[in-house]
């Protein structure tokens, strides 16, 4: 079957539109990874109908002999290649974009407070802003959060700036409707035991792999468990460890599997009630030796957040803060613009500090939320740090937005020079900093002459973002891509720590996960693949099968 045929096919079956325009396959060829591929069709389904329907056809031609395969991609914000193929798209932003009840709940339970509905096409800053109404938000939104949508932050198991207080969206995640790879729609959700054992009875695909993946997990129970993450934070493989808890739940294994093992239509997401006010305590760190210790004091404050960006962001985003500002309006960035001339001596008089430290406290009130801050800042005392206390969200609003819009705007403006996430979102214990910062600083030094980086993160619960910047036209530089990040790897295992924390594995990272897993694990992900997808229709190389000769191949090669 050629594309047209498989084209021509697919518009039969679908009620959506199917593309194989330049433009469509362009945009669609590239997220915010370091990768191009060029896909032959770009399908819009309509609704889980429409998608059921490409599967069956996907289906069809690949037992036919063709070598064909589907991605999911929703807004294109993945940082590791995940919604990128050389096959069909499927993008959901055009029409599966539809944001369900948001529901309330009388009591909460463990923090949550209600739930909504949402389809995997729904942008995040649009989920938010509907479940705002009831005063309730998903805590686990990216740094991404004005441009990410639904679908990558399910599909990634995305966390960000509240995971710390709040988990990942694996937590929320209550249940899936789900595309399975015959195409046919099931809704993975909590089971009791004699629940499962009535799915086990089914004699269709939803029904096997209720059967293998309980054998899987009781067989190999002591294997997963053994190989669990210890860190707060992981991206990496598959969720196994995740699926049998107080029920049986296939929907936390879904989320986290970037497309490999099924496509997810609706989603029922758990919300909490956040608190209304916050008060945050800044730290100015010129000596890096002091960080475990820091963070030692503050944590058992409870901080909501405990973020940071390094003296390379912190200076880029300062000579670059006139066009950050301009998409604020005038008014804003007035404000804003003044706000930051302290800042901006700083870079002017060389007094940058090595990291900025950024620890929320969140309460029901400003002056509850004051005294937190000043209660942490009291315990940091005898460090003599410079340390200064943004008594409301709109004297902290300045730090945020350098937290959060550094990516995009090192993305943006840079000319010559592209981002390069390989290294971007490892996890290590924080007790760890003082051996292992000293070590990744000077193996980062090693590589200096290739690019220059910055460094934001999570500092509370370990997880650094480390975007190099570099010219990916010159092939020594694509070539330490390759050379440094096993390097990294090995420090980040050794304490450990996992490759990734949010972005998960993609293309870049997983050739990685026999390194961080080892041979055994690996297996049971390829058993899992095999169990929900035997023909290898859903986004193949991502999670199982990728290698390092698909890194090096599909590198993007020009400069910026």
């Amino acid at each position: 079957m050629n594309i047209d045929e498989l084209k021509n096919a697919l518009t039969s079956a679908m009620r959506g539109e199917v593309t194989n325009a330049e433009g469509a396959r362009r945009e669609a060829s590239r997220d915010t990874s370091l990768f191009e591929r060029m896909p032959e069709l770009v399908v819009y389904p309509k609704d889980a109908n429409d998608v059921s329907a490409i599967v069956k056809e996907i289906g069809r031609a690949r037992v036919a002999g063709a070598e064909v395969s589907l991605a999911a991609r929703a807004a294109g914000t993945c940082m590791s290649g995940g919604p990128l193929t050389t096959s069909v798209v499927v993008s959901f932003t055009k029409h599966m974009n539809h944001i369900g009840e948001v529901v309330s709940l009388d009591s909460a339970r463990d923090e949550i407070a209600g739930y909504a509905i949402s389809e995997p096409g729904v942008f995040y800053s649009d989920f938010e802003k509907a479940t705002m109404e009831k005063g309730l938000m998903l805590p686990s939104y990216p740094a991404s959060r004005e441009i990410a949508a639904m679908g990558g932050i399910v599909a990634n198991d995305a966390g960000g700036e509240r995971t710390l207080k709040y988990g990942k969206t694996e937590k929320y995640v209550e249940e899936l409707d789900v595309v399975l790879s015959d195409g046919s729609q099931v809704t993975f959700k909590a089971l009791t035991p004699s629940e499962l054992e009535e799915k086990k009875k089914l004699e269709t695909l939803e029904g096997n792999i209720y059967r293998e993946m309980d054998s899987l997990l009781a067989e190999n129970a002591k294997l997963i468990e053994s190989h669990r993450p210890k860190v707060s934070k992981n991206s990496a493989g598959y969720a196994l460890w995740s699926i049998r808890d107080r029920t049986f739940n296939l929907a936390k294994l879904i989320c986290g599997s970037q497309g490999t093992l099924a496509l997810w239509t609706k989603a029922k997401l758990a919300l909490v009630k956040p608190k209304e006010h916050r008060a945050m305590l800044v730290i100015f760190l010129h000596d890096l030796a002091i960080l475990p210790e820091i963070v030692k004091r503050v944590l058992p404050m409870n901080p909501e957040s405990f973020e940071s960006y390094d003296d390379h962001t912190f200076t880029l985003a300062v000579k670059l803060l006139p066009q950050m500002l301009m998409q604020m309006g005038l008014v804003k960035a007035a404000r804003l613009g003044i706000d930051f001339i302290p800042e901006a001596l700083m870079v002017a008089t060389g007094g940058v500090p090595k990291l900025i430290l950024m620890a929320e406290f969140a309460e029901d009130t400003i002056e509850e939320a004051d005294a937190k801050a000043m209660k942490a800042k009291e315990t940091l005392a005898d460090l003599n740090l410079q340390m200064k206390i943004e008594k409301n969200e709109k004297e902290s609003e300045k730090y945020w937005i350098v937290r959060r819009e550094s990516f995009n705007l090192l993305r943006k403006n840079l000319h010559g020079l592209h981002t390069a996430p390989f290294i971007d979102d490892f996890v290590v214990p924080p007790a760890c900093y003082a051996e292992f910062l000293p070590k990744l600083n000077a193996l980062l030094a090693e590589y200096s002459s290739h690019f220059i980086y910055t460094v934001a993160g999570h500092i509370g619960d370990g997880n650094f973002h480390i975007i190099p910047l570099m010219d990916l036209s010159k092939e020594e530089n694509r070539q330490v891509i390759l050379d440094l990040a096993p390097k990294v790897y090995e420090l980040v295992i050794a304490e450990g720590g996992t490759t990734t924390g949010e972005h998960n594995d993609g293309i870049i990272r997983t050739p990685y996960l026999p390194m961080l897993f080892g041979a055994e694990m690996v297996a049971l992900f390829e058993k899992t693949k095999k169990i929900f997808d035997p023909l290898n229709i859903f986004n193949p190389g991502k999670k199982v099968g990728g290698t390092f000769t698909d890194i090096k191949r599909d590198m993007i090669k020009e400069a910026m």
